[in-house]
């Protein structure tokens, strides 16, 4: 066996990153300008890894801010490609596409005489109702030619005419004009990729949180504050439950900890309730590690679309993050020689993002064994991993939602099967991972359930604050090398 060399690795990292954007180019070029304004928004949005782990396997060291400067600058050059792409004709193209199927397909269908002996297939809607259904449907809006039982409800093939959007929202009208809130009607892509429209009962919604539920609910929130306060003792060297007279020295720790939980869910309820969506009471994670990993929060309402699913999932990580982020440098700033904690310096070489924010702050005072920090950067530095670790695109997780929301069901569901894979990997030296690993596995391995209109995808803007967060998330999670923070100073 050999062992290849950090550059080596690093290496192959850019190779195989370049053979991606090379395939890439070559599978574009056959649709002409179109297929290259495609191409380039995949460059843009690789162009800041790209760069870091280049240089970095030259030996040079972007900092932090160097690094967000690139990767604000890459999303918007993707929004401003994005405009340029649909101005050139994409959205005209994809019409003509949907009008030559059209063709293809809705020749008239031959009357089939049901066999004898053959059973027919029975409808769980009623066949007045059906029939209401089935008047909805027009040449402009979705041209439904076969219906199929399915569940409690029906499935409408046929073809759809139009934007996607405007088409779910006049079906959506008159089916309410008409049978007012009987049923839902989502508008989602089959197993061929085609649009169909899907029916059913109304009293398939998400029901809402149960006086049980809001009771268990708030009992973890209990504990998750008991689980922060004993975090809290453990960094100040005692057991709080052991010592319960030392809780006022581990109330302001523990409460700045639960501050960036609460926030992070402050975040998904202002703008749930902008967008008219329920969410459930927030169930917390306790975990004596690092105070909680979080918390879940079903939804009790249907989703018009997937963007509002994009954006109810990204403002949790998003407040958390900044309060986190902000702890984290005003702890920065305030640190000096006999603050309260004495931290090795091996611990700024756990993240990348906390470690090039140190190193631009404190400079110099890394190379010490021990650095005398402010307790906020402890508090900040455990938001920022509770925020990432949410950040995982797997399930549930707000990053398993950002990324369904952003690349669909199909791509959502191969992410977290990539997830688990690597947290079962990494907990083989981390039991933190492991941790989490059983948390996603038994609560939020489930995607989200479709919203009324599944087909509608995010504009370029989410899509790249989407591409932001979860870069983001891997520089607070992902480690320096020793080579690198021996470059920086740090150790």
């Amino acid at each position: 066996m050999f062992a290849l060399s950090e550059t080596s690795i690093l290496g192959i990292i850019v190779l195989v990153a370049f053979t991606i954007l090379g395939w890439g180019f070559y599978r574009a070029r056959p649709f002409g300008k179109l297929g290259i304004l495609a191409w380039l928004q995949s460059v843009v949005l690789m162009a800041p890894w790209l760069l870091f782990f280049g240089l970095f396997a030259a030996g040079i060291y972007i900092n932090i801010v160097g690094i967000l400067f690139l990767v604000v600058g890459s999303a918007g050059l993707y929004i401003y490609l994005g405009r340029q792409l649909r101005a050139a004709g994409q959205d005209a193209i994809l019409k003509q596409r949907a009008t030559e199927r059209l063709a293809a397909e809705s020749s008239p269908l031959p009357e089939v005489t049901q066999p004898v002996g053959v059973v027919v297939e029975i409808m769980p809607i009623p066949a007045e109702d059906l029939n209401v259904i089935k008047g909805i449907f027009g040449i402009d809006t979705f041209f439904a030619t076969e219906t199929i039982a399915y569940q409690e409800g029906a499935i409408f093939k046929g073809n759809l005419r139009g934007e996607s959007q405007e088409a779910h929202r006049r079906l959506s009208k008159s089916l309410q004009e008409k049978l007012g809130e009987k049923y839902r009607l989502f508008l989602v892509e089959d197993t061929d990729g085609k649009p169909v429209v899907i029916v059913l009962p109304s009293t398939n919604d998400p029901r809402p949180t149960t006086l049980p539920q809001k009771a268990f609910a708030a009992i973890l929130g209990i504990a998750t504050i008991g689980t922060s306060l004993e975090t809290a003792g453990l960094l100040l060297n005692f057991d709080l439950f052991s010592s319960p007279e030392r809780l006022p020295t581990a109330l302001p720790i523990g409460l700045g900890i639960f501050a960036t939980l609460v926030a992070h869910e402050i975040g998904h309820w202002f703008i749930a309730r902008r967008h008219q969506v329920r969410l459930s009471w927030p169930f917390f994670l306790p975990a004596v590690q690092i105070g909680s990993f979080g918390a879940i929060t079903r939804f009790e309402s249907l989703l018009p679309n997937r963007s509002v699913l994009f954006d109810i999932a990204v403002a949790g990580p998003i407040a958390g993050g900044v309060v986190s982020l902000l702890m984290l440098i005003a702890g920065l700033l305030l640190s000096h020689p006999g603050s309260l904690f004495q931290l090795p310096n091996q611990f700024f070489q756990g993240s990348i993002l906390v470690g090039s924010l140190a190193r631009v702050v404190l400079g110099s005072a890394l190379q010490s064994p021990l650095v005398n920090v402010h307790p906020l950067v402890i508090i900040g530095w455990l938001g920022l991993v509770i925020t990432a670790l949410n950040l995982m695109p797997a399930g549930s997780l707000d990053g398993g939602r950002i990324v369904q929301a952003i690349y669909g069901r199909k791509t959502a569901g191969r992410a977290t099967f990539a997830t688990l894979v690597v947290l079962a990997l990494v907990s083989l030296g981390n039991n933190l991972a492991m941790y989490w690993a059983i948390v996603i596995l038994f609560l939020q391995r489930d995607l989200e359930r479709p919203s009324l209109n599944e087909i509608s995808e995010p504009d370029d803007a989410r899509a790249a604050l989407g591409l932001l967060v979860l870069f983001l998330m891997i520089t607070i999670l992902l480690p320096l090398t020793p080579g690198l923070a021996g470059r920086l100073g740090i150790g």
